[in-house]
């Protein structure tokens, strides 16, 4: 029995010298190195479409030049109120510049009104709507955006003579007119999913001094009779939220 024993155990010896050798001839394990980190770069490149709400003012400046209150400054007053539309765009970036084009339409509410120094009548505007087309440069700190912009406006507006004392709040003349400005802004936006963003936005519309005909509305002429022609000023200005859906690509990775 003592031989195979000692059989058993050499076998077992030259199996382990064995093992060992093949493991030193193995080669050491080469050492790869982690992948870099990946940095998720926001892109405003592509179309969009978003609505935007907000509240503007407009200052109107009614000047008689035509009528019963020629050579007469009437005095000014501020149209204001609510606003709400949309916009449509599109957007290219180059670096962290953002280079845009851009068409807003809003439904507008700015209404207001002020005694004139004709006695015994009131002037009102409203403005019911406006319109922007602009351009727009901005710079990018990834999903955040800085920009501002500048183009052509246009608004739609009422004019009112409205009766003082013993006629007081009748309408007795009026018009309608739409009338073409520039405009500048700027605005901040925030990407805060791949294709969406919120912003706020302030525009300021030169709208320029227009010569404005009011006929009478049959209160105290019969209708369409000429009334006066005032030289009316305005400006507007407007504070409005906006969010965008952008469509393309969200996200660009660089390494």
């Amino acid at each position: 029995m003592n031989w195979k024993i000692a059989f058993a155990l050499g076998a077992f010896s030259l199996a382990a010298v064995t093992t060992q050798a093949s493991a030193a001839d193995l080669a050491a394990r080469p050492y790869t190195k982690a992948p870099p980190m990946i940095a998720a770069i926001y892109d405003w490149s592509g179309f969009y479409i978003g609505a935007n709400g907000g509240y503007g003012s407009s200052r109107n400046c009614w000047d008689g030049t035509v009528g019963f209150p020629a050579g007469i400054a009437e005095g000014c007053h501020d149209a204001t109120g609510a606003v709400a539309g949309g916009q449509i765009g599109y957007r290219w970036q180059s670096s962290a510049f953002v280079f845009g084009l851009e068409a807003q339409g809003d439904w507008a509410d700015l209404s207001g009104r002020n005694a004139s120094a004709v006695f015994g009548v009131a002037n009102r505007t409203r403005v019911d709507a406006f319109g922007l087309f602009t351009g727009q440069v901005g710079y990018a700190w990834n999903n955040a955006l800085l920009y501002v912009k500048g183009g052509a406006a246009v608004t739609s507006n009422r004019y009112r003579g409205i009766g003082t004392g013993g006629l007081a709040g009748a309408e007795f003349d009026g018009a309608n007119d739409t009338r073409w400005g520039g405009t500048i802004g700027v605005g901040i936006e925030y990407g805060f999913a791949p294709n969406w963003s919120v912003g706020l936005e302030y525009d300021h519309l030169f709208m320029g001094r227009h010569d404005v005909t009011l006929t009478a509305n049959g209160a105290l002429a019969p209708v369409g009779t000429f009334s006066r022609t005032d030289r009316i000023g305005q400006d507007v200005d407007l504070i409005t939220a906006r969010i965008n859906y952008r469509f393309g690509g969200p996200i660009i990775a660089k390494y």
